[in-house]
């Protein structure tokens, strides 16, 4: 009789694991496509900068000032 009660809660743990593993899977996935912060986001868009730069799309005085504007929001 007592075997009932233990399979309940393995059945109980289980189905924890599996919603833990589904948010996990979730939360990661919206990192990846760039929700998790604003701060990756600088990162990236100062890159991109420095990229149009190194390719000679923007001047040098260019270049500084959108930098300047991504660091200080000015």
């Amino acid at each position: 009789m007592m075997m009932g009660w233990g399979m309940g809660w393995i059945s109980l743990l289980v189905q924890l694991f599996l919603i833990a593993g589904v948010i996990y899977f979730l939360v990661n996935l919206l990192k990846k496509d760039g929700y998790s912060n604003n701060r990756g986001s600088f990162h990236n868009a100062e890159m991109i900068l420095s990229e149009r730069y190194a390719r000679g799309e923007i001047s040098e005085e260019e270049y500084k000032r959108m930098r300047e504007v991504l660091r200080n929001g000015k």
